[in-house]
């Protein structure tokens, strides 16, 4: 065994005062704990407050995109969609969606982009550009405190499955998997940073690491990197599988975007 692999094997060995022994599976419903609630109380008061949380200026800039035409002969989100604060609410909190015209599962930022191209015919925002960002965080942000909820819809069953098998397979040069980490050891600490369940209810968030605001896929691919695996590109059906499985898995938490994390 390497080195690097035999340094993070002995990290997630090593607990804090608040860790509990290994778990066999998933965890249940009623211990689901955010990602905000192991930060520290100053980073929880930047997402909670509406005048320090940086996230904020990205739902500026999705505010601003649904408002505008981008033609001027093309509706608007508004156009279709109305007032976003009543059209939106609760959207988020169902996606990774069926999509009927593709035959296969959506996340948000695949439903903007889709909605470019079919509605406004509009190209699509390029991956963790700042107007996909900003206006998937704008749509999803109308969803703030609403509890996820599973939706009950049988074509997205293959695609919860095939989540649930990558978020537990080992992979890359370390032979990690996410399980390994969210599943059995959360609470405990990876190096310096604490290990959190690993529910995404609050993307797109602003990472104190990134400087700015990035997509639930950036981090997927973050974490694979650091098991020394390739990553999935963005977009890819593995990474619409990996969020329909990780949202069913946070429910019942609540939407959180914009969230903040260290």
């Amino acid at each position: 065994m390497s080195r690097s692999a035999l340094l993070v094997l002995a990290a997630l060995t090593v607990a804090d005062c608040a860790a509990g022994p290994a778990r066999a599976g998933e965890i249940p419903p009623a211990e689901r704990r955010s990602g905000f609630d192991t930060m520290s109380p100053d980073i929880q008061a930047m997402q909670r407050d509406g005048m320090s949380n940086p996230g904020l200026l990205w739902l500026e800039d999705g505010a601003e995109l649904w408002a505008k035409a981008p033609a001027p002969d093309r509706p608007a989100c508004a156009g279709c969609h109305g007032e976003a604060g009543t059209a939106m609410r609760g959207v988020a909190t169902r996606y990774p969606a069926w999509d009927a015209e593709s035959a296969a599962p959506i996340d948000l930022q695949g439903r903007v982009n889709a909605c470019r191209r079919r509605h406004q015919g509009a190209e699509p925002y390029p991956y963790e550009s700042r107007e996909l960002l900003g206006l998937t965080a704008y749509v999803a942000a109308q969803s703030a405190g609403l509890p996820i909820t599973v939706p009950d819809d049988a074509r997205l069953g293959p695609a919860r499955a095939a989540g649930r098998a990558l978020f537990t397979q080992r992979m890359g040069q370390l032979g990690l998997s996410c399980a390994a980490c969210h599943d059995d050891h959360p609470g405990r600490r990876l190096g310096a940073a604490a290990i959190p369940q690993g529910h995404p209810t609050g993307y797109p968030l602003y990472r104190l690491e990134w400087q700015g605001v990035g997509s639930v896929q950036r981090r997927l691919r973050n974490c694979m990197t650091g098991m020394r695996a390739e990553p999935f590109g963005y977009g890819a059906p593995e990474f619409v599988a990996l969020e329909r499985y990780l949202i069913d898995r946070a429910a019942p938490l609540p939407i959180e975007t914009p969230a903040v994390r260290p």
